[in-house]
């Protein structure tokens, strides 16, 4: 849903003024399992690419941490963490996220995940893959740092004792979510016109050839649909990002607090 509201000069017939109508259109005129279409490939990059991030994000809070603020909670070691650790997982996630947004797109002619590849590598090499990296780590960058500095203050305030508790995980998870991806949704904007290289846009404004780079992208975002295009979607990301921060957060603190249990079990 999110792909399809940031369209910056859909089809007539792939045009919704909320996420419930783009929800129901889809539903009813492209089929029920539409909009889970691209999930495939999402889960397969998720594995690998979460395991780096918060094994990174772990390790380099705790270093910055005990220069910073020796013994305490320094929200600069964990913005800067979550941006480090960023670098790790959009390596992995950015090709993922490429196709999934081509098959997301209306009328999309890619039929599977492998069909996706092929046709992208042959028709735009391997590089198409990755045109929007950079402007993906511009904004997950900020996003990551907001998220994990919000989600951390959040600790503070609910669960100050930091114990494993799985409502102040989740409630702490879903603001942060909510927050960086409100924040961010100008540079998601962009990232998904890299991404999708929409044509229909692009002739419009006699743009030939495929649009690269955050610069280019900021300017014709900006002539195609003014300040508020900028924020197209921006309802359908929040609601995207609150369930999906508060599950990742809640099962990361659940093997966290099960392992390290474990170990100390084991040592007693």
């Amino acid at each position: 849903l999110q792909t399809r509201m940031q369209s910056l000069q859909p089809d007539p017939k792939a045009q919704y003024r909320s996420v419930y109508e783009a929800l129901k259109k889809i539903v009813l005129t492209e089929g029920f399992w539409r909009p889970l279409r691209g999930i495939n490939v999402t889960m397969l990059g998720a594995g690998p690419a979460h395991a780096l991030y918060f094994a990174c994000y772990e390790k380099m809070k705790k270093s910055l941490s005990d220069t910073l603020q020796p013994g305490g909670n320094s929200h600069l070691a964990n913005g800067i963490a979550g941006s480090v650790a960023t670098l790790l997982h959009d390596a992995v996630m950015n090709p993922a996220e490429v196709v999934k947004q081509r098959m997301q797109m209306f009328n999309s002619p890619y039929k599977s995940v492998l069909g996706c590849v092929r046709t992208v590598q042959k028709t735009e090499g391997f590089g198409a893959f990755y045109r929007s990296y950079t402007t993906q780590l511009t904004m997950n960058i900020p996003f990551q740092a907001i998220h994990f500095i919000t989600y951390e203050f959040m600790q503070e305030q609910i669960n100050p004792q930091r114990e494993y508790n799985p409502s102040s995980h989740i409630i702490s998870g879903a603001v942060a979510g909510a927050v960086a991806a409100a924040a961010t949704t100008p540079l998601d904007v962009c990232k998904t016109l890299l991404n999708t290289q929409e044509n229909m846009a692009l002739s419009s404004l006699n743009i030939k050839g495929h649009l690269s780079g955050m610069v280019n992208a900021i300017k014709t975002v900006y002539q195609l649909g003014g300040i508020w295009g900028y924020f197209r979607g921006v309802q359908a990301r929040v609601i995207y990002q609150m369930p999906s921060t508060a599950i990742a957060w809640s099962v990361y603190e659940f093997f966290k607090y099960f392992l390290t249990k474990h170990q100390l079990e084991k040592r007693t």
